[in-house]
């Protein structure tokens, strides 16, 4: 979800969504409607999650923050997480976010929260009195300066440092920061477990405004995992708790799921761009799209970056958004691949087609080509969205929405689901791989010598995630055998 200071026009295109180098992992629960089910998860979570130990995570540890929820605009439409804050602790669900920087959650009083939500969460609101360790953040604390610098603080008469937040599809948010404990299960060494915290600056949100405001797919906050002085990432990675890298693998199938990872995941096929230097967001430089094999006839100027544009890559944009000038070309490209296949229909303004037959037969592969060689292949179903059925055909849309006179390319969890994208804040890059987020994946566990690696996998039938530090190649036979055995399906072919 990206802040306001990308032009406001393009607020009603953007849904509100929200090698580990000694670093912290979110694994992610796969999304479940069914109340029983969803219990039992969180009982699960509950028995793994029970020790909270005041004390500071050892080098080279994995922290799990078990997170729920899907891509699907018509299940859910985002993924959140749940983080533990406060002395002693609460518990609050907070959507993932790469498009802004702070952690924020709703606090008592406030004004325009929801108090109940249809994602079958219960909210909760933090009461910096109850807490014994909370302490708020004045204007002369240099932590609200290194906000400033960034837009991301504010100073009031009483000299307490706040925010005002307004996000691209309109919603805002406002309150003020405190610091205080967050909780982290952390994995350290040979899989002994180390329940840890680490003291961070949030914010505490008194006011919230527009589809913010909304119950039916409300949650506590936003966990933003921008890379400017008052995220999350920066905070820990600056007291030496995590690498500054972050990775998410999200699971695109309908029970959604998947893993994020503080640190880098290793996977032998990832492929790398530079992030854009300076910029607020994680901007990259795409340079061409191909349909088919065929490169587009499209200015590369449509996607450079200048003036707030370029292309951005956000977890907390449910869709994809090309720039005008990119997507017409696109949309008839696709158009005369499959049009003797299927037949175009119009939904509510975007181009649909009806299919009778899979979409991954009938559907050209496209490509989007960024600088440094590193193309990003994606399916049919990572640029369709299904709507619906008529007379038994199914009816498939363009996913990709348009954004006029703005030249803003948007890649949203449409188009992130099912690969891994690492985000190498240290190394100013960001990579990817096409893979099979149901399944599991590896990550480093060490700064320097020899490299090891943690495999990161679903739960076992003692409700504990499988950690167990070897080399990558028997671990990820490992990890074939454990999923064949539980799962009864196989990992991607690459092994």
């Amino acid at each position: 979800m990206l802040p306001m200071n990308i032009p406001a026009a393009v607020a009603a295109f953007l849904a509100l969504s929200v090698a580990l180098v000694g670093g912290v992992t979110l694994t992610l629960e796969r999304a479940n409607h069914e109340g029983v089910e969803l219990s039992r998860l969180r009982e699960i979570d509950r028995a793994r999650h029970g020790r909270i130990l005041q004390q500071r995570p050892a080098a080279s540890s994995v922290v799990d923050f078990p997170v729920e929820g899907t891509f699907d605009p018509y299940l859910v439409g985002l993924y959140f997480t749940r983080v533990k804050l406060g002395n002693p602790p609460r518990e609050f669900y907070v959507q993932i976010d790469t498009g802004s920087d702070v952690l924020w959650v709703g606090c008592t009083p406030c004004n325009g929260c929801p108090t109940s939500s249809g994602l079958q969460i219960q909210l909760e609101f933090f009461d910096p009195s109850s807490s014994s360790t909370a302490s708020l953040i004045s204007c002369s604390d240099r932590r609200c300066a290194v906000g400033e610098q960034s837009g991301d603080s504010l100073c009031s008469s009483k000299n307490q440092c706040g925010y005002t937040f307004q996000y691209g599809d309109g919603s805002g948010t406002s309150g003020y920061y405190l610091s205080d404990y967050m909780y982290l299960d952390a994995v350290v060494g040979n899989s002994v477990t180390a329940n840890t915290s680490a003291s961070v600056v949030f914010g505490c949100s008194t006011s919230q405004t527009g589809d913010l405001t909304k119950p039916d797919r409300a949650v506590d906050g936003i966990f933003g995992f921008g890379q400017q002085g008052l995220s999350v990432i920066s905070q820990l990675s600056s007291q030496g708790i995590t690498p500054n890298a972050f990775s998410h693998c999200l699971n695109g199938g309908n029970g959604g799921g998947g893993i994020l990872v503080l640190g880098q995941i290793v996977e032998p096929n990832l492929v790398y761009t530079p992030l854009v230097p300076s910029q607020p967001h994680y901007n990259v430089n795409l340079q061409s799209i191909s349909v088919n094999g065929q490169t587009l006839a499209i200015d590369a100027s449509v996607f450079s970056t200048s003036n707030n544009g370029g292309t951005i890559i956000d977890s907390g944009t449910t869709l994809a958004y090309l720039a005008e000038e990119a997507y017409d070309p696109f949309v008839s490209a696709i158009m005369q691949t499959v049009s003797s296949s299927v037949r175009p229909v119009s939904s509510k303004g975007n181009q649909c087609y009806l299919a009778t037959s899979s979409v991954s037969e009938v559907f050209p592969q496209v490509s989007l080509n960024f600088a440094n060689g590193a193309s990003m292949i994606l399916r049919p179903e990572d640029y369709l969205l299904q709507q619906n059925s008529i007379g038994g055909a199914a009816v498939w849309c363009i996913g990709f929405q348009k954004i006029q006179n703005k030249g803003i390319t948007i890649l949203g969890d449409l188009v992130l689901k099912d690969k891994i994208v690492v985000y190498d804040l240290a190394g100013q890059r960001i990579g990817w791989a096409n893979y099979d987020c149901s399944s599991y994946v590896n990550v480093s566990t060490s700064n320097t010598g020899p490299t090891e690696f943690v495999n990161m996998g679903q739960f076992d039938n003692n409700n504990s995630p499988h950690y167990k530090p070897c080399s990558l190649l028997l671990n990820m036979a490992i990890g074939l055998l454990l999923h064949s055995i539980f799962f009864g399906v196989l990992l991607p072919s690459f092994l």
